[in-house]
């Protein structure tokens, strides 16, 4: 029985499940917002929330604490000197997960994984696919209708 045991198993081995959180992490400081499963997101909120911790902390022991999750140095300078910044009067709560409903293909349930305070970032990207398909449905139509003329002619 899993009575009083934290956290998803997400259908993987420790270590994948760590790998998994590290790169969903990696994603988040690197893009500011993801789309993602809605329990990824639930787990990877507390990975995501200790970095910012540590990374508020600004010195080398907590930059090193980061680098063990995070092994992009790049990302890991973004965090330190941009970021956590931000985020330097809050008491937690640095990032947010908001439902998007079920994905199309198997039905799981989808989310977005965003950092508080950069809003949008994603509502913007899901707006400009969603125009870019709009645009192809058009052509693809048009073109359907030149060759349904030029068979008719």
């Amino acid at each position: 029985m899993r009575h009083l045991k934290s956290g998803r198993k997400l259908g993987r081995t420790a270590s994948h499940r760590k790998a998994t959180l590290a790169n969903l992490a990696a994603a988040v400081i690197e893009h500011k917002s993801i789309i993602t499963t809605t329990p990824k997101a639930k787990e990877a909120r507390a990975v995501v929330e200790r970095l910012i911790t540590f990374a508020k902390r600004g010195d080398l022991a907590a930059r090193r604490r980061v680098l063990r999750t995070i092994r992009d140095k790049k990302l890991v300078r973004e965090l330190f000197e941009e970021i956590a910044p931000k985020y330097e009067d809050r008491a937690g709560g640095y990032t947010r997960v908001i439902k998007i409903g079920l994905r199309r293909g198997d039905n799981a349930k989808m989310a977005v994984f965003e950092l508080v305070g950069y809003e949008g970032t994603q509502a913007a990207k899901m707006e400009k696919a969603r125009q870019k398909r709009e645009a192809r449905a058009k052509a693809e139509e048009k073109s359907a209708e030149e060759k349904d003329d030029s068979a008719a002619e």
